[in-house]
């Protein structure tokens, strides 16, 4: 079934049915249908009531199956227990898509989760799309409808949201009529039952009366699902999220440092890094920037004009433009000078430019438009301050004369007062121009659109690199652990594992005796590391289940000894194989490189400074596998450790390609094999450019 479809007739139906309709008023059906029809929505409309009669004018039928016409979409708003049979009823009717606002689904426990699976199975067998249950709607101002119980509809604009909380979506609706912020789309998400936010994100994508994608959301369905949905739309259209549930009480317990340290938000926030997505920290910060995008073009670069009647406000907007990634702008010598011939000889005609406490709206006028016409500007930001001669309601009126001769640039407005601003922000609304209190806000929102900027240009199709290897071979390896019922891979066959998939490893074998230790030993060649195997024992070294430097083949007996009673101490009930016996490894940086699974959006990748720190000085970046070099190269340069690898202080540079391909190495392993649920090398050594790196401790579990 082509669900994009199936959203075109739920975005530009021809005809509506309203199952559930009521004469009643305060009743939802009654809510939906008086929306429907005070929307303006001017094709067919057909309220559908067991009573049958008139509804608000119109005549009911007493069910779908008894409409004559054909019925585009069908919204449904009666009792729970009668939605199935309804909507097997509009599927057999031929009804396309359903919006099903009636609670009481999987909210409500097993017996909601088990009706939504057979909503599922509905819309699959008659080819049909649902958005909910339990939502508020869906309204388009385009067409336009109100197909919802909402208490107002939002003007008509340029922004598709989409929430996953409905409640929310009224507040903003009430707010959004305030600040006269616009939309195309309104649609409440509810369950997901069907249809998801990844559905509308590729629907906004393809709609032309959307131009910026706003979201709430609360989880996503299928990561992957959504993350090329998003790829797919943001070379065009921006999209913005606000995404809660961000505490670490729903993180699970893990046994590598990776999975430890990934908390639950973790891997959404790499999500939204590597797909485009810029996340907003809250709902204000959310229409900051949709305020600004709606009635401005994008900035062509980052360089910010600020003018300001108040030195202070100034300082404060240059300070919050630098944090936010912004540069204050050079003015070109042809701008300076003519500042300097028109403003007073206090004023600052240098960037932020000052013309005093005494600036008149003509003094804004040309400062604004000598900024707008500078080529070295990107954007403009004008604060205002009441004083005794500042004409407020005047200077917003200069503003927005500016904005229409000089459209192509964001011109920006922070007026920072109280009463005697409520005329001038009405002008600037009306005109066009986003208004702000504060300056710093302002500067967010001007900062996110340029940043949004970079990252459509940089969302170039980039190949995922592959590597040929043995798959056949680490997958016996897995085979037999599953075989000993075990989750936990010994040591030898954990590093077997990454051989195969050509990290560089340093040796390893098991001994299950002193004797057999001290020939491996020799085998391998001093000095070497005796580590306890044992699928119980994960942090060996915690206690005394590791030793070093052992150059002789007395030390080696004494240390295969010295561990076994040391675990038999501490850990008496783990179940031991042995002692591995492994190469010593030259000394290099230490790093960690591992990957825990995430259940929405899979291999979660991890990179940072290693050792037997690594948990307290959590230098660590993330990124979702499969990774390209670009994701790899990134991970690695977002840490402290990866200036370091560059080489500081005269010192030379690591082997940051060896370290780039061993990662990649790993996100190939565990893209290939879905049962691998946490994998750490800790630590993997890096040495100078050109010499590699060796992965000298590695880890893996597996799914049960």
């Amino acid at each position: 079934m082509n669900r994009q479809k199936g959203i075109d007739h739920l975005f530009n139906p021809r005809s509506i049915a309203v199952i559930g309709a009521s004469e009643t008023k305060g009743k939802l059906g009654n809510d939906v249908l008086r929306n429907l029809i005070e929307s303006g929505f001017n094709s067919r409309i057909y309220p559908v009531n067991p009573r049958g009669g008139e509804i608000l004018g119109l005549k009911a039928y007493r069910s779908v199956s008894e409409i004559p016409n054909h019925v585009d979409m069908g919204i449904i708003v009666i009792p729970a227990v009668h939605v199935i049979p309804v909507v097997e009823e509009c599927g057999k009717k031929g009804v396309k898509a359903l919006v099903i606002i009636t609670a009481g689904f999987k909210e409500i426990g097993h017996e909601g989760q088990e009706a939504e699976k057979k909503l599922v199975e509905l819309a699959e067998k008659y080819e049909m799309v649902i958005q909910g249950p339990n939502c508020l709607g869906i309204i388009n101002t385009n067409v336009p409808y109100n197909a919802s119980f909402s208490a107002g509809t939002p003007r008509k604009g340029k922004i598709a949201f989409a929430s996953q909380s409905g409640a929310l979506m009224t507040g903003i609706l009430d707010w959004s009529l305030m600040e006269k912020i616009g939309f195309s789309k309104f649609v409440s998400l509810g369950n997901k039952a069907h249809l998801n936010e990844s559905d509308f994100i590729e629907a906004f994508g393809r709609d032309p009366d959307s131009t910026f994608i706003l979201l709430y959301i609360e989880s996503v369905v299928d990561g992957r699902k959504f993350m090329e949905a998003c790829r797919k739309v943001i070379p065009k259209k921006p999209i913005f999220v606000v995404k809660s549930g961000v505490s670490m009480a729903g993180a699970r317990a893990a046994t590598s440092h990776t999975g430890s340290l990934a908390g639950s938000d973790t891997a959404y926030s790499v999500a939204f890094k590597q797909c485009g997505v810029r996340r907003a920290s809250n709902m204000a910060a959310l229409f900051d920037v949709a305020s600004v995008f709606d009635d401005m073009h994008l900035p062509s670069g980052n360089r910010v004009a600020i003018v300001t009647n108040a030195g202070g406000p100034g300082i404060l907007t240059t300070d919050a433009c630098e944090v936010s990634g912004l540069e204050i702008a050079q003015l070109s010598s042809e701008t300076i000078d003519f500042l300097k011939k028109n403003l007073p000889p206090a004023a600052s005609v240098y960037n932020p430019i000052d013309a005093l406490g005494t600036a008149q709206p003509e003094d804004y006028a040309l400062c604004i438009d000598a900024s707008l016409q500078d080529e070295n500007v990107d954007s403009v930001l004008v604060l205002l301050t009441p004083q005794a001669m500042t004409k407020e309601t005047e200077t917003a009126q200069v503003i927005v004369e500016s904005h229409k001769k000089y459209p192509h640039k964001p011109l920006i407005a922070v007026f920072m007062g109280g009463n005697s601003m409520v005329y001038p922000r009405i002008v600037l609304t009306e005109g066009g121009i986003p208004i702000f209190d504060f300056p710093e806000r302002a500067v967010h929102a001007i900062a996110e659109l340029y940043h949004y900027t970079v990252i459509r240009d940089s969302l170039k199709e980039e190949s995922i690199p592959t590597f040929k290897i043995d798959k056949k071979k680490a997958a016996e390896i897995i085979e037999n652990v599953r075989k000993d019922n075990r989750r936990v891979l010994l040591g030898n066959e954990a590093h077997a594992i990454a051989e195969v998939y050509g990290i560089p490893v340093a040796k390893i074998k098991l001994a299950t005796s002193s004797k057999e230790a001290k020939l491996l030993a020799a085998e391998l060649g001093y000095p070497v590391v005796l580590k306890i195997a044992s699928p119980d024992i994960v942090h060996k070294s915690d206690i005394g289940g590791i030793r070093i430097g052992l150059e002789t083949p007395e030390e080696v007996e004494e240390a295969f000894l010295q561990i076994l009673d040391n675990v038999k101490a501490h850990v008496p009930n783990a179940l031991i194989y042995g002692v591995d016996v492994q190469e010593m490894a030259k000394k290099g940086k230490e790093l960690i490189i591992g990957c825990s699974r995430d259940v929405q959006f899979g291999p979660l990748v991890m990179f940072g400074a290693g050792g037997v720190f690594v948990n307290y000085l959590k230098d660590i970046s993330f990124r979702l596998a499969p990774m390209t070099h670009r994701d790899a190269s990134e991970l690695i340069l977002e840490t402290k450790i990866g200036t370091l690898l560059k080489g500081v202080r005269g010192e030379a540079p690591s082997d940051l390609l060896a370290i780039e391909d061993t990662i990649l190495k790993i996100s190939q392993l565990v893209t290939d094999f879905e049962e691998i649920v946490e994998l750490d090398i800790n630590p993997a050594f890096a040495y100078e450019k050109g010499n590699g790196v060796t992965a000298v401790d590695v880890k893996i579990t597996i799914g049960g």
